[in-house]
């Protein structure tokens, strides 16, 4: 179900995409995977995302991350 609502938000090429934990329910080879597919997406198309993560392994990845601590967002 995970993967189906993906390319069901992918499919139209949106110009922006909000994603909350989209790899939360998959086992670690398929979000690596997908968190590729994000990533090809964005420098392909030029598609804005914003994805909450609890994996800081994926979210070391991104161009810019900001993290969530006790109430205050900081730049990482």
């Amino acid at each position: 179900r995970q993967r189906v609502a993906i390319a069901r938000a992918l499919v139209n090429q949106p110009s922006c995409l909000l994603a909350d934990e989209p790899t939360g329910n998959l086992d670690e080879a398929s979000a690596g995977l997908v968190f590729e597919m994000f990533m090809q997406l964005n420098q392909k198309y030029r598609t804005a995302m914003i994805l909450v993560t609890h994996s800081r392994e994926l979210a070391s990845e991104a161009q810019t991350q900001l993290r969530l601590t006790n109430k205050r967002l900081t730049l990482v």
